[in-house]
């Protein structure tokens, strides 16, 4: 006769392997192209306030010290431009390894309208020019190599609103919960990134990774943008009132 000891580690084995049959069927339905909420994606405890209006706003939380954002750059930049005037896309330069020269870098770029001109090059000269951009020093090489007016770069640099700004991400940072980079929030609601988004295809790829995150990032703006332009839910019509009959005349007078 088998013990009651025996009896009940067997009970647990079998409710354990039940509950992870099904934790195995719920990720194995989930995919980049129909994402789930916990898998692919998720949805922040307590949403931010996001300024896209009838647009979807989408933030990139990156630095320019990371190889994930320097791989991942050219796909998110053609998918931004593929959203066209659908999308509100900002970019917030994390601040991890007190790198705070590679955060006045990429807002000074970003206050003199030059980002889309130099945004990838601030990624190259790190990652294959090995320049650290970990100095001024460093940051005048790059702007000297570039080709950027160096005396209204170092103006807007050292400015209070460049530095304005840098607080400002650390703000955002903890306001979004931030301990990784590439991460996206959408919408002020929705947050992912590519290895979150790949998280059900097993070992892949850096690209096939990368991958991944755009189709996530297509489901989470897609609702969205559906959500917000979906027609307001008709007013209920008023109650037509029929105006109170007049009083009848005294049919007869008193004579």
């Amino acid at each position: 006769m088998r013990s009651i000891r025996q009896m009940t580690q067997k009970m647990l084995l079998v409710i354990g392997f039940g509950l992870g049959l099904g934790f195995v069927a719920a990720t194995a339905s989930a995919s980049p192209t129909m994402p789930q909420n916990g898998v692919e994606y998720t949805v922040l405890d307590r949403p931010q306030p996001a300024e896209g209006g009838k647009k979807v706003e989408v933030i990139e939380f990156f630095g320019y010290f990371c190889p994930h954002c320097n791989a991942l750059e050219p796909v998110i930049a053609a998918w931004v431009k593929k959203q066209g005037d659908n999308i509100v896309f900002k970019r917030i330069h994390v601040n991890f390894h007190d790198l705070v020269t590679q955060q006045k870098l990429y807002y000074t770029l970003e206050a003199m309208g030059k980002t889309e001109e130099f945004h990838a090059k601030a990624f190259a000269a790190l990652h294959i020019e090995r320049n650290r951009l970990q100095s001024d020093a460093d940051i005048m090489e790059f702007v000297t190599k570039s080709g950027l007016d160096k005396q209204k770069f170092m103006d807007v640099y050292n400015s209070f609103a460049v530095q304005s700004k840098v607080n400002r991400s650390a703000q955002m940072q903890d306001a979004y919960r931030i301990d990784s980079v590439p991460m996206f929030a959408v919408d002020g609601r929705y947050m992912t990134d590519p290895a979150m988004a790949a998280k059900g295809l097993g070992r892949v790829t850096e690209d096939a990774q990368n991958v991944a995150g755009i189709q996530v990032l297509d489901f989470l703006f897609n609702k969205v943008l559906k959500d917000k332009n979906a027609p307001a839910a008709a007013a209920p019509a008023a109650s037509k009132v029929t105006p109170a009959a007049p009083a009848a005349k005294d049919a007869a007078k008193k004579k």
